[in-house]
């Protein structure tokens, strides 16, 4: 091979491999701090998200500028009662859940018989779910943890924490059971689906190859059409 033509392998080659670096950065701060891409695997935000739906988180709803710039290209707000957020779970090994948020810090939060009630007035819900009819008491010996699910509080929501629960509330693992959750815990927020189909609960931790090619193979055929670029709220 003559020397030109080995000189301009050499730089083809070395700007395929920058142009590489460079996507793969970008693809990485996108994932990391714009939007990240997440499947669902639990139905305990039915029907506003269910198992199967993949949609973009949104990183910068509730980040904090860092350049007083930041806040004009990139409009941030505060978390409000009755936003959906993900944020992580550190007792689940840090997974990234989904949740309603219900009260904020200073507000009392109480549940009599599956209705909830901030500061003492019961709250629209016009999100919740109940697909069990059956109303647990309040009687821990009898039901251990699951006597909060739909008798619980009163409990005020401490300073920089949130009271959350997920929609389908009969079968939710939220605050009622694990308390308020930590502000600086939250990610980002749903925004919005880009495909959706019919999944079994949990598929995603099946990893074998047979399994994975069976998920791949049922994407069209139970896909969810009229979900795709739903945005959630």
């Amino acid at each position: 091979m003559k020397k030109g033509k080995a000189k301009k392998l050499k730089s083809a080659l070395r700007e395929y491999i920058e142009l590489f670096a460079e996507t793969a950065i970008l693809v990485l701060f996108i994932n990391t701090f714009v939007a990240q891409a997440s499947q669902v695997p639990t139905p305990s935000m039915e029907d506003t998200i269910l198992v199967g739906d993949f949609m973009f988180i949104n990183r910068f709803a509730y980040a904090k500028p860092v350049f007083p710039l930041e806040k004009t290209i990139l409009p941030r707000r505060d978390i409000r009662k009755n936003d959906p957020v993900t944020f992580k779970f550190l007792p689940e090994g840090g997974k990234e859940l989904v949740k309603r948020v219900i009260a904020t810090e200073g507000d009392t939060v109480e549940a009599i018989n599956k209705q909830v009630y901030v500061n003492d007035e019961p709250i629209p819900d016009a999100h919740k779910v109940h697909k069990d009819a059956t109303i647990i008491p309040r009687d821990e010996a009898s039901y251990g943890e699951f006597s909060v699910r739909d008798n619980f509080g009163p409990i005020t929501v401490p300073p920089g924490r949130l009271f959350v629960m997920g929609d389908n509330r009969d079968i939710s693992y939220d605050s009622r059971f694990w308390g308020c959750l930590p502000v600086s815990a939250v990610r980002g927020r749903p925004w919005m689906l880009f495909f959706s189909y019919r999944a079994e609960e949990n598929v995603h931790l099946k990893q074998g190859l047979k399994d994975k090619l069976r998920r791949w193979t049922q994407y069209f055929p139970r896909a969810r059409w009229g979900r795709i670029f739903y945005i959630v709220h």
